[in-house]
C-alpha cells in the first residue's frame, strides 16, 4: 500500500471547536482512525475445514496483513510464514465500504497451536493483555529462545538519534500527535521498518508480521523502538521475534524488566537525545560511550 492511500485510511480530518482564553473558533483536526479489526483463521484438509474466529483488536487501518500474520505468531499460534496458504480481507454485510476482517487460510498439513485456547482474545488498543485468563497463559516459549544470539556493540551516540530518526519517519503521528510507532534500526542507526498504530501492540505486530512475510527472523541483530511505555505484552512479542535490544521513549513496567531478564533482552528506557535508563543488560550487548 503507497504511503497516500495508506494515510487516506488511517487519518481522518473532523469538525473541532479550538478554545483559546475566552475565545472559540471551529477549526479541522486531523485524527488517527480507530477501528474493530477481526482476525479469523481456517485449517484442516480441503474437504473439512475448521473456521474459528480468533481476535478482535482495536487498531488503525492499514497494513492488516502484517498485523493478523504478527498476531497470528507472536502469539504462538503460527510458527512460521510458510504456514499461511493466503491472506485476504473478509467483505462486511453491514453495507459500510470497510476492510475490518482478515482471514488468514492456513496449509492442510498444518495444525495450529490453540491449546491456549482459554485466554480472551478480544483487545483494546490500550492494553493488549485485557481479558487473558493469566500471566502464565501468555508466557509464549520463544522458537529462538536458546538461540545463541550474536555480540552486539552500540554506541550512546547512535541511541540518542533514534527519537528524532523515529519521529522524522512517523508520517501518522505528524498529522495527528495521537499515534504509536515501532521501528527497528540496525546497530549502526539505520530505519529498517516502521508501522504505526493507536495500539501500541498492534504496531508492534505489524511491524514483526512484515519482518516474517520477508524471513528477517530472528531479529537479534537490531534494536528496536518504541514510542511509549514498555509493557509485559511488548516484550513477550520482541523476545517470539528473537530480538535482543528494546529501547522506548516511555518507562518499562515491573514486569517487562522481569520478562526482559528472562528472556536475556538488552533493555533501555526514557530514551531521549542526552540520556536513558538502562533496566536490564544482555552480557551479549555492550553500549559504549563515543
Amino acid at each position: 500500500m503507497e504511503m497516500n492511500d495508506l494515510q487516506s485510511v488511517s487519518i481522518k480530518d473532523m469538525p473541532i471547536r479550538k478554545v483559546n482564553g475566552f475565545e472559540s473558533s471551529f477549526f479541522a483536526d486531523t485524527l488517527s482512525v480507530e477501528e474493530p479489526l477481526e482476525i479469523r483463521i481456517s485449517y484442516g484438509p480441503e474437504t473439512q475445514k475448521t473456521y474459528k474466529n480468533i481476535s478482535v483488536t482495536m487498531r488503525t487501518p492499514g497494513n492488516d496483513f502484517d498485523l493478523a500474520i504478527g498476531f497470528l505468531y507472536t502469539e504462538g499460534i503460527i510458527t512460521s510464514y510458510l504456514n499461511i496458504k493466503k491472506v485476504y480481507h473478509i467483505k462486511m454485510n453491514c453495507g459500510l465500504q470497510k476492510k475490518n476482517i482478515v482471514q488468514v487460510d492456513l496449509i492442510e498439513n498444518f495444525t495450529p497451536h490453540l491449546m491456549q485456547s482459554d485466554r480472551n482474545f478480544y483487545t483494546t488498543s490500550s492494553c493488549g493483555v485485557c481479558g487473558k485468563s493469566s500471566i502464565e497463559s501468555i508466557k509464549t516459549v520463544s522458537v529462538f529462545n536458546h538461540l545463541e544470539n550474536p555480540k552486539l556493540n552500540i554506541t550512546t551516540d547512535i541511541l540518542y538519534q533514534l527519537p528524532q530518526k523515529l519521529r522524522l519517519a512517523q508520517s501518522n503521528f505528524a498529522a495527528t500527535g495521537g499515534i504509536h510507532a515501532s521501528g527497528l534500526f540496525t546497530v549502526e542507526g539505520d530505519l529498517l521498518l516502521l508501522r504505526e498504530d493507536v495500539g501500541r501492540h498492534n504496531a508492534l505486530d505489524k511491524l514483526i508480521g512484515c519482518a516474517l512475510i520477508d524471513n528477517l527472523l530472528p531479529l537479534n541483530k537490531h534494536i528496536l523502538l518504541l514510542s511509549g511505555r514498555i509493557s509485559f505484552e511488548l516484550i513477550q512479542k520482541a523476545a517470539m521475534a528473537g530480538i535482543s535490544v528494546v529501547a522506548a521513549i516511555g518507562a518499562p513496567s515491573t514486569l517487562a524488566v522481569e520478562i526482559a531478564a528472562e528472556f536475556n533482552i538488552t533493555l533501555l528506557g526514557f530514551l531521549k537525545e542526552d540520556r536513558f535508563n538502562i533496566y536490564y543488560s544482555s552480557e551479549k550487548v555492550s553500549i559504549t560511550t563515543s
